[in-house]
């Protein structure tokens, strides 16, 4: 199984530094498309010695891990002696290549395996959770910036002492004499003298 990837592996590999030969010579400017050679100066500035492979997802010269798009325009890692070595050994035959050399040839191509960026677990559930639990902390500090700075505070009539006071006024002027006066907490239930006689009254009629 390995020795057939390793085939597969080789041909694509021999195919596509052909493609990108006949692009670098038709293409040797460093303008238009993506060239082997180089590129436009301003994608060298940011890509530094990476060597351009290919043309990737949308023609610039950026690395990303797509399954849709699974060759990047550039190799992940720049080149070092290390790399140019086994560069070097890759052109002979690949049966000489250690499963080591091929693992370190691969990682300085790619970042990820298809099966580490494919099949991952999914972790946006993560930002999500973090970005509802931001808002509501954003929301708190808020609200208590409208409860300290803009909100007036309540007036005196609020205190459960004047609400007392005012219900027993209600009831010694006789408000409402038809309507029950809601208690408010503390306050002792009364009821006018003059409303309790005619309550009286009626309960005695009623046979």
């Amino acid at each position: 199984m390995l020795r057939q990837l390793t085939r597969v592996y080789g041909s694509a590999a021999r195919r596509l530094g052909q493609l990108q030969t006949r692009r670098s010579a038709s293409h040797g400017n460093g303008e238009g498309p993506l060239t082997v050679s180089g590129g436009a100066p301003k994608d060298k500035a940011i890509i530094g010695n990476r060597e351009i492979v290919g043309h990737g997802c949308n023609g610039l010269a950026i690395y990303n891990d797509d399954e849709n798009y699974p060759f990047p325009a550039i190799r992940y890692k720049e080149p070092d002696p290390d790399i140019a070595a086994l560069r070097e050994k890759e052109r002979g035959d690949w049966r000489d290549l250690s499963i080591e050399e091929k693992k370190c040839l691969y990682r300085a191509s790619f970042c990820q395996t298809f099966a580490e960026f494919a099949y991952a677990p999914d972790t946006h559930w993560k930002s999500t959770v973090g970005s509802v639990l931001i808002g509501l902390a954003c929301s708190l500090w808020l609200f208590m910036y409208y409860l300290d700075h803009i909100v007036n505070p309540l007036p005196d009539s609020f205190r459960p002492e004047a609400r007392i006071a005012q219900y027993n006024r209600m009831v010694d002027l006789n408000i409402a004499p038809f309507q029950k006066i809601p208690v408010p907490p503390g306050a002792e239930p009364r009821v006018h003298p003059k409303n309790a006689e005619m309550l009286k009254k009626l309960l005695n009629q009623v046979p």
